[in-house]
């Protein structure tokens, strides 16, 4: 494993939800088309609906970093600025995992499915 994990906590606007959601699915390929990234996810709280959680994957901490910095990301972030209300970062590494056999949806389709909603 021995990868680098990002996890963003994002409070949204109460009522800009989808708009949220809509510009996280339209600016996802920034983060996906960087070549040191390894996946990334948009998950939603069960008990909160404008609270949400960001994770991402990256080879290490300094091509995460990298990417932090890039014109493209900055770009992505002003995007998703107005829908929130605040955020924080917690960044780890992560030591171990196992991923289910069957696993094999795109997770792609999962959330943009959710966005339509």
């Amino acid at each position: 494993m021995g990868h680098f994990r990002v996890l963003l906590t994002v409070q949204v606007v109460s009522g800009r939800e989808v708009e949220f959601e809509h510009e996280w699915l339209a600016g996802r390929d920034v983060i996906a088309g960087h070549p040191s990234n390894r996946g990334h996810w948009l998950s939603r709280a069960k008990n909160d609906s404008s609270t949400y959680y960001v994770m991402s994957d990256w080879i290490d901490e300094a091509s995460f970093r990298e990417f932090e910095r890039s014109k493209a990301h900055l770009s992505h972030r002003q995007k998703l600025h107005p829908f929130r209300v605040s955020g924080s970062m917690v960044t780890m590494s992560v030591l171990s995992g196992c991923a289910h056999a069957a696993a094999t949806e795109d997770s792609r389709s999962t959330v943009a499915e959710g966005a339509a909603r």
